[in-house]
């Protein structure tokens, strides 16, 4: 036995330690990532009421308001990026947890593919992306990259 485990208080400051630090390894430490997320979080948002596509705008997309065959692949951007791009990120960056960061990492690069996919649709079908759509797809690439980066830094 040492002279520490006889100390009034040592195991209760010992529990406490050891809470702090399964608290710790919980979260996330995001810095000046943090404020990069955010503010590409704000120009998806921005892109959403912007232009896609005829006109509409990337919430008139989602919420369905553009018909048609061409739409379907848009408008599973537009889910996919507000899911993890905006809600995910908003959950991470305000719990801190790695579990919301990987979620926004994997999510966002599934919205990437999406986003590409949406590009890659709307020009086929013979009409051009709206500005809203393409500023979409580089806000959510930049959230994807830093989610990435954010979670793969965990030890």
């Amino acid at each position: 036995m040492t002279g520490h485990d006889s100390e009034p208080g040592s195991p209760e400051l010992r529990d406490e330690i050891n809470e702090v630090g399964r608290r710790a390894s919980r979260t996330v430490e995001l810095g000046t990532r943090g404020l990069v997320i955010a503010v590409a979080v704000f120009v998806l948002l921005v892109g959403l009421v912007l232009p896609w596509m005829n006109g509409s705008s990337g919430l008139e997309v989602l919420i369905g308001a553009e018909t048609g065959k061409a739409s379907m692949v848009p408008r599973l951007f537009a889910g996919t990026s507000v899911l993890f791009g905006v809600v995910a990120s908003a959950l991470a960056l305000t719990t801190r947890r790695w579990v919301f960061a990987w979620v926004g990492a994997a999510g966002g690069w599934f919205a990437c593919v999406d986003g590409l996919l949406a590009i890659w649709s709307r020009q086929s079908s013979g009409s051009a992306p709206g500005i809203g759509l393409i500023i979409s797809v580089v806000a959510i690439v930049v959230i994807a990259v830093q989610w990435f980066r954010t979670a793969a830094s965990r030890n």
